[in-house]
């Protein structure tokens, strides 16, 4: 072996040993620099001929392991995930307040209820019947309140979820250019391993926010593709686009978030998502927020209700000269047909408490009488303003009964107590609200009592405009559906919206059941999802839409929470309160309604215990129970739900922090392994040095002999 051949290996372990130990002090430097990875200097043999001729280092890499990686990404991303849903869940459920305290908003609810039994006690005191219209008001401000911030909390997820995606597109680009630099370094043969640990950071920061599949380029760099395999960067960085929706309402219809690969066509985004702080987001704001609205709007419902129902089975005392009901979303002659039972209209002195006149009707389906005269739901009105014989006079107007009495007379309306009217489990009173306590902006009540041969009163060629959308939120299809011509039926109504080609019927089937509600049943597991973007119908005469007299879409039913309150008239003047009953057995100039009669007070006191029918809301299947079990279940559920998110939440976090640990360990600098292998590359640099010592000598040697 020549000297110059001598001289060449121990200059390239020089060379080699001064890199390997710049890496080991660039990893001893950042032993506590968070993200950072450990470097590791790669040295080969060189041989000439078969001959070796010395060392060099021919790569300088992360200590990286690409499973060890992938694990770490993955549950950082389902921590995120799960982060946000807990903490955004939580906000909701500390709205309802403690569920066992004094103040929280279940409690409020048995207060008033309480509070109806106390003025049973004493009827003619005015302090407890205001004081009972004042809790009853507050549940319902209540209501109001929480449905209020169930959407301030949706609407706070929307504007994170852009918020996210403007994140998204930043992190990107910067791992798409540092592609660029780490490919350019591979092909120069130059170290990229500062550009690859910030690279890693980034992509830990991108999969936080989405779930992301890493892969290593050939080229250097990464390639990251959703679960879905849309290319987010390595060939170009992909475009994520959302518009966030604004100002939120229970019935707003979200926007869809979109990925456009470099080069590519817009794709929904969501489809592939399965974790990251996007994917909670949108679950929390499209599943969880919308469910508890909608069970709080259900509750709130039939608290109203039953409240109605006792209160239309009572009288004030003097009784009130008009009875205004509520609209009804139909014609009179419709709203009529189906009743069974018997009701009075009686005509009351507001002296004696006598009734002067009565209107005795007995209802068999689509016939009736009016005491005893033949009459029908279609001459109703003129038949029963007979009857009344100018003592009182009743109207029907935009959807709405009116009875009005004549002077300074009173008017009520009652049950015959064996036989009483009934149409979808009510009374002829409450069916059309003559004398409700709790009044509503808009339709809350959507078991209608129609059937399909019903007439539905809406013009042929109007228009609902259906969105159904996938599990994951991402838009599927929207389909417009027209009023049909025909005979104005709701069975023609129903076979349009349940039509294949025309209609929904490719994802699910619109149903009446027997109380009139119509309930939509999607396809498939898990069923698309139905909202309503648009709907132009109007119901002659009462002129609301097919939604509103439905109920179609969770948004219309969840948005009735922030629609009650106390009627005006009553909570001006506590002692309009109906607390006491009529006595239609009252013989003739006798008082049929007493200033002490708290029978009705009762009546209220045990609305919250009467079995009533629920419909299916949020998760919710619905069925028969009282408002109390009913409140004390939603309790249950929205503190199960935010005890399950909490705990979710902690499990992840201790998996990712597990994997990033374990990552750690294996990418992280130990300070023991760095010292040994310093020592060994200054040995090594050491023992080149010797070997070119030993080579000077020679050549001195060599030179002094030719001397």
């Amino acid at each position: 072996m020549s000297l110059n051949s001598i001289l060449n290996i121990a200059n390239s372990g020089l060379q080699a040993a001064q890199q390997q130990l710049r890496v080991v002090s660039d990893n001893v430097s950042n032993v506590n620099t968070p993200g950072y990875v450990r470097k590791i200097a790669e040295q080969t043999s060189l041989t000439t001929q078969g001959v070796g001729s010395g060392v060099e280092v021919t790569r300088i890499r992360l200590a990286t392991d690409r499973f060890l990686q992938a694990a770490s990404l993955s549950a950082g991303a389902e921590a995120a995930r799960q982060g946000v849903r807990y903490e955004l869940y939580d906000r909701i459920q500390s709205l309802f307040g403690d569920p066992g305290g004094d103040s929280g908003f279940f409690s409020q609810i048995d207060e008033v209820f309480s509070s109806f039994a106390a003025s049973a006690e004493d009827p003619t005191s005015g302090p407890r019947r205001q004081d009972a219209l004042f809790k009853a008001q507050a549940v319902f401000d209540e209501a109001t309140r929480i449905s209020g911030q169930i959407q301030a909390v949706r609407e706070d997820a929307d504007g994170r979820i852009q918020s996210a995606i403007e994140k998204a597109n930043g992190l990107l680009q910067q791992i798409e250019t540092l592609n660029t630099d780490i490919a350019r370094a591979t092909v120069l043969n130059g170290d990229a391993s500062g550009a690859q640990t910030q690279q890693a950071r980034l992509v830990d920061e991108l999969s936080t926010l989405l779930d992301v599949q890493v892969t290593q380029r050939s080229v250097g760099g990464v390639s990251i593709r959703t679960g879905a395999g849309i290319q987010l960067a390595g060939n170009g960085a992909a475009t994520l686009e959302y518009h966030r929706a604004g100002t939120v309402n229970a019935e707003t219809s979200f926007n869809d978030i979109y990925v456009t690969e470099k080069g590519g066509t817009p794709r929904a985004l969501a489809d592939g998502l399965k974790s990251g702080e996007i994917k909670g987001l949108l679950e929390l704001r499209d599943n969880e927020a919308p469910a508890t609205a909608e069970r709080l709007a259900e509750l709130v419902t039939k608290v109203a209700d039953e409240l109605n129902r006792a209160h239309n089975a009572n009288s004030s005392v003097p009784a009130p000269t008009t009875l205004t009901g509520r609209n009804v979303g139909q014609a009179l002659d419709t709203a009529l047909t189906g009743f069974a039972g018997r009701t009075t209209v009686a005509v009351v002195n507001p002296t004696t408490g006598a009734i002067t006149t009565r209107a005795d009707i007995v209802f068999s389906g689509s016939t009736l009488t009016i005491n005893g005269t033949a009459s029908t739901p279609a001459s109703f009105l003129t038949d029963l303003n007979t009857a009344l014989g100018g003592a009182a006079t009743a109207t029907f107007t935009n959807g709405a009964l009116k009875i009005t009495a004549a002077g300074a007379n009173g008017v009520a309306v009652a049950d015959d107590p064996t036989t009483p009217s009934s149409k979808a489990g009510r009374g002829f009173s409450h069916y059309f609200g003559l004398n409700d306590l709790v009044s509503a902006e808009r339709p809350a009540l959507f078991d209608t009592g129609l059937t399909t041969t019903s007439q539905h009163g809406f013009t042929p060629g109007e228009t609902l405009t259906f969105r159904f959308t996938s599990e994951t939120g991402s838009r599927m299809r929207d389909i417009e559906v027209a009023v049909p011509a025909g005979t104005g039926t709701v069975g023609e109504l129903i076979s349009a919206l349940n039509n294949t080609t025309t209609g929904v019927g490719r994802y699910g089937t619109f149903a009446l059941d027997g109380s009139g509600e119509l309930k939509f049943t999607g396809f498939g597991d898990p069923a698309a999802r139905m909202s309503v973007l648009e709907d132009t119908t109007t119901q002659v005469p009462s002129g609301v839409s097919v939604t509103e007299l439905f109920g179609i879409g969770g948004g219309v039913r969840a948005s009735r929470a922030d629609g009650f309150t106390i009627r005006t008239d009553i909570r001006q003047s506590p002692s309009k309160l109906a607390l006491a009953q009529l006595n239609l057995s009252a013989t003739a100039g006798t008082a049929a309604l007493s200033s002490g009669d708290g029978r009705g007070a009762l009546l209220l006191a045990d609305a919250g215990q009467v079995t009533a029918r629920f419909s299916a809301a949020g998760t919710s299947p619905g069925g028969s129970l009282s408002v109390s079990r009913y409140a004390s279940e939603l309790s249950g559920e929205i503190g199960g739900t935010a005890a399950s998110a909490k705990t979710r939440q902690q499990s992840a976090q201790a998996l990712a922090t597990e994997a990033d640990a374990r990552q750690s360990n294996y990418e992280g600098v130990n300070l023991d392994e760095e010292l040994v292998l310093m020592t060994t590359y200054q040995q090594a640099f050491n023992a080149s040095a010797r070997l070119i010592q030993a080579a000077q000598d020679m050549y001195d040697t060599l030179l002094g002999m030719v001397r």
